[in-house]
């Protein structure tokens, strides 16, 4: 079994630098899913309102025989539910849908700035945070103006901004504006949903490790200083993507991957999606 390192908070909270995201695992496949993960060492899930399958996830935290203080929890509000009340509503559904009282870490889901709600959405979290329900708060899928707003309206610095992340996008400016902030960045998609798998150049890397391609990618994201969200519903991919740290990537590795770097997106522009 392997358990991820933990990394502190700008609020002084840690989290697991590793997560198990469940973006796109059907309500009735995720209960064995995140079952299998919590039995192989994970202890971060990472779900949202949107993924329609936090009831499935909290049934897998009813059954797993842990402590629910030993499991870091994060689900997000999403686009249509923005707004300082209507946030407050959403948070109420979705942990009624867990099961549990509190969150470990609460996240606006995207800025959809067309709307702009999400400063008022902020105000909501901040005040989730103040009363014990969410005992961390963040924002995902946030750009450099997104979060200079919030934090200068409010004067509260997110505890994470989830972002896509991966060798064709590695997010360098942003990776750059979250440290000056203090902010953690968390990769969503590290695995480019899937596309880089066979990718020549990182199948070169991890022959060299006797590693798989996803385990580099993980592995890679880890050394940029990022907190990491592989999916997977495969037990043994699931299992394999936490035992990344029996092996580290040099300076050659790290330079070979960078050559990919495209701007490639495998989910939207945050400037411009407000789906609801």
């Amino acid at each position: 079994m392997t358990f991820a390192p933990l990394v502190q908070m700008n609020d002084g909270r840690s989290i697991p630098v590793i997560g198990f995201g469940v973006w796109q695992v059907p309500d009735d496949v995720v209960v064995d899913a995140t079952l299998k993960a919590l039995e192989v060492g994970y202890r971060h899930i990472d779900t949202a309102r949107i993924y329609d399958n936090e009831r499935g996830v909290g049934e897998a935290l009813s059954r797993c025989g842990l402590d629910r203080d030993d499991i870091f929890v994060t689900t997000k509000v999403w686009n249509n539910d923005q707004g300082y009340d209507q946030t407050l509503r959403a948070f109420d559904r979705s942990v009624g849908l867990l099961g549990i009282e509190e969150v470990d870490l609460y996240l606006i889901h995207w800025p959809t700035p067309k709307n702009d709600l999400y400063l008022d959405s902020w105000r909501a979290l901040i005040r989730l945070r103040e009363e014990g329900r969410a005992r961390s708060i963040g924002v995902s899928n946030f750009h450099e103006a997104h979060l200079r707003r919030i934090v200068d309206e409010t004067g509260v610095i997110p505890a994470i901004n989830q972002i896509e992340l991966h060798p064709w996008l590695p997010q360098t400016h942003l990776r750059d504006v979250d440290a000056r902030l203090g902010t953690k960045t968390e990769a969503w998609s590290p695995l480019g949903s899937g596309q880089l798998i066979d990718d020549p150049v990182i199948a070169a890397v991890a022959a060299k490790h006797g590693k798989s391609t996803a385990q580099v990618m993980v592995r890679w994201s880890l050394q940029l200083g990022c907190i990491v969200l592989p999916k997977s519903v495969t037990p043994s991919r699931i299992e394999q993507n936490i035992d990344v740290f029996d092996f580290q990537l040099d300076d050659a590795d790290m330079a070979a991957i960078a050559t990919l770097e495209s701007g490639r997106r495998t989910g939207p522009n945050p400037d411009d999606f407000h789906e609801a």
